[in-house]
């Protein structure tokens, strides 16, 4: 029955899912409300479709550490440090201000004791990571300078439940006997370092080598397990520590951002998180009381009012401080002034610790649930009202900025065997920066010990291609000599990604036919050039003069190209394409032979000039002030 009873719930949170988003987004509110609404018709305090969602909501809780991992991934330790100013300054500032500002209210209006209005003040300072990051990300905001101030105090705020969780006990108004099993005091704070630096030094000497153990098995399944095993066992560290499970996959996510599988790392983690999101949203829409919110509505809503309007001005102030642009201080405050996921587990963790009543915790909860449904109207607000205002045109970020994630190269090169090195270094050479595909996992180990940065992916999967950067590249250059492999990418990019320019190597004339069926424009044959080199000095070595030998190299490849487009509507009709064949060889053997026996070839100084060479120097030849050679 239990197991019934698990699949009855799994359909009805799926079943309201599929339902409620499709109609959020179409009328403009954001998968995020969706979720919240569907989660608040289906819980115990309204239609009673699911029971107590606790168990869900801890469960589903993972789906913000694999947010945060894959927002790690995307920010190297570089960019990280370009952003500690507004981490540490704006962040620490505005959770100080916050607490303090809330906790002043707490006694003032309702007559809190300093220790309960502190809990209150920490607890109500933290934003929701999981719906702001969601919500910008859908709305194409996070990388303006509004959107990458929040990212930062976003992440500044998951380092602070550190310390707050430490603070609570100390705040409880009973007398607490500590947990003998429990670390304490300066070993407590030991461990929680060794932990991080443990994570510091696994991410950069084992799980590099591990993952290229792994993909050496060529088993697709068991890469994806293994980077579940690298989120969860990170979240599990930090949860033994009492800590944000999300704090150490984000450590993990920025340790291994400089890793060759950091693509296909985010392609793999992206379906989960965005599940397990979803679900969240929907548990949190369900812990909403309704029937407190009907008991108590003036207060719950005039509390609502009172934080949103106090963290608005803090936050505005911090914008201003900062000298954010005109409208995307308004962005900067309106996306962080709601309260977050964490004071759930705050909550939870302070009536443990009898740091705050039922009631009051109650009330707190039905608050943090109420703030965060408000958030995606909030920012549907700015979008449509205040946008308008300060940008007449799209929002462009700053390339130059430093954002929580990366646009990518202009140019992707997949398969960076001998030839897609050639393409990438010339590239390279140009100031021209590259993103690098290989799936030969022995391949890619021996570029990257020359220095190359190259990364491990299936070129074949869209969603590997999305993370490698292809909605903001301008070209890809395809160097596979598998046939069916590079066919099948390309009918990927023309779907997926239809704006991209396609350069893609051809192994042989089949090859080339199969890829102008598809549509490609630019083909490459990769022997064409090597092998009429090869024929060019074989010529000169019999003979005939440099220039001579370069010339008749030069009009072999312009007919051949002439005729591989002219039998192409024989490729697939092999008797006419062999009938066809004879008779442009019998026309190359024609050209050349009647090239050789021109009188006016040695004289011919322009026979890098195409065609028209020889017909300049006869000219020159008639007139009567013609230069003759050597002169």
């Amino acid at each position: 029955m239990a197991q019934d009873n698990f699949l009855l719930q799994t359909v009805i949170f799926l079943g309201a899912a599929v339902i409620s988003v499709p109609l959020a987004k179409r009328l403009g509110f954001g998968s995020v409300l969706g979720y919240l609404v569907a989660g608040v018709l289906i819980g115990p305090y309204a239609f009673g479709l699911v029971g107590d969602t606790s168990d869900e909501l801890h469960f589903a809780e993972f789906g913000v550490a694999l947010m945060l991992f894959l927002i790690g991934l995307e920010l190297q330790p570089r960019k990280l440090w370009a952003l500690r100013g507004a981490i540490f300054g704006t962040g620490g500032a505005q959770v100080l201000l916050t607490a303090l500002a809330v906790s002043g209210l707490a006694i003032a209006l309702f007559g809190f004791d300093w220790r309960s209005a502190t809990a209150v003040g920490l607890i109500l300072a933290l934003s929701s990571t999981a719906i702001v990051l969601q919500s910008l990300s859908e709305k194409n905001l996070l990388k303006t300078e509004g959107g990458r101030n929040a990212f930062s105090v976003l992440l500044f705020q998951d380092i602070a439940v550190i310390p707050i969780l430490a603070l609570l006990p100390l705040l409880a108004t009973v007398e607490i006997a500590p947990d003998p099993d429990d670390l304490q005091g300066w070993s407590y704070a030991f461990a929680v370092l060794g932990a991080v630096i443990g994570l510091i030094l696994a991410g950069r000497y084992l799980l590099t080598p591990l993952l290229r153990i792994v993909v050496g098995t060529r088993t697709r399944e068991l890469f994806t397990a293994c980077a579940l095993l690298i989120v969860l066992s990170a979240a599990a560290l930090m949860s033994w520590l009492e800590l944000s499970p999300a704090l150490g996959t984000f450590i993990a996510g920025v340790v291994l951002a400089e890793s060759e599988f950091r693509h296909e790392l985010e392609a793999d983690i992206e379906p989960f998180k965005g599940l397990l999101l979803g679900l969240f949203f929907l548990a949190v829409g369900a812990t909403l009381d309704l029937a407190l919110v009907m008991q108590k509505p003036l207060l719950l809503f005039g509390l609502l009012l009172l934080m949103v309007v106090v963290k608005f001005i803090i936050l505005f102030a911090l914008a201003r401080i900062r000298g954010m642009a005109k409208g995307e201080d308004w962005l900067f405050a309106l996306s962080l002034a709601q309260a977050g996921e964490f004071g759930f587990v705050l909550l939870a963790y302070a009536s443990q610790n009898h740091v705050l009543p039922s009631d009051v915790s109650s009330i707190l909860i039905a608050l943090i649930a109420l703030s965060m449904a408000l958030t995606p109207l909030l920012l549907l607000a700015y979008e449509q009202l205040i946008q308008p205002r300060f940008f007449s045109g799209p929002q462009l970020p700053d390339v130059a900025d430093s954002g929580p994630h990366d646009d990518g190269s202009p140019v992707i090169i997949i398969g960076y065997g001998r030839y897609g090195q050639i393409a990438g270094r010339m590239i390279n050479a140009c100031g021209f920066e590259t993103t690098l595909l290989e799936h030969n996992a022995e391949q890619l180990e021996m570029v990257r010990r020359y220095g190359i940065k190259a990364y491990y992916g299936d070129a074949s999967r869209g969603d590997l291609l999305h993370a490698a950067g292809a909605d903001n590249a301008k070209l890809i250059i395809l160097t596979l000599s598998d046939q069916a492999a590079s066919l099948d990418i390309i009918a990927r990019i023309q779907k997926h990604f239809p704006h991209l320019t396609i350069l893609a190597r051809a192994r042989n004339r089949m090859h080339q036919y199969a890829l102008m069926e598809a549509g490609v424009k630019y083909i490459y044959r990769e022997t064409v050039d090597s092998a009429i080199e090869i024929g060019a000095g074989a010529l000169e070595l019999l003979g005939l003069s440099k220039h001579q030998a370069l010339r008749a190299a030069r009009k072999f490849k312009q007919h051949d190209q002439r005729m591989l487009e002219s039998l192409f509507p024989y490729w697939r009709d092999e008797s006419q394409h062999i009938a066809q064949t004879k008779i442009y060889r019998e026309q190359l053997l024609q050209a050349l032979q009647e090239d050789r026996r021109d009188p006016d070839l040695h004289l011919d100084h322009h026979w890098d000039d195409g065609d028209n060479g020889s017909n300049k120097q006869r000219k020159q030849k008639k007139g009567k002030k013609a230069v003759q050679p050597g002169l």
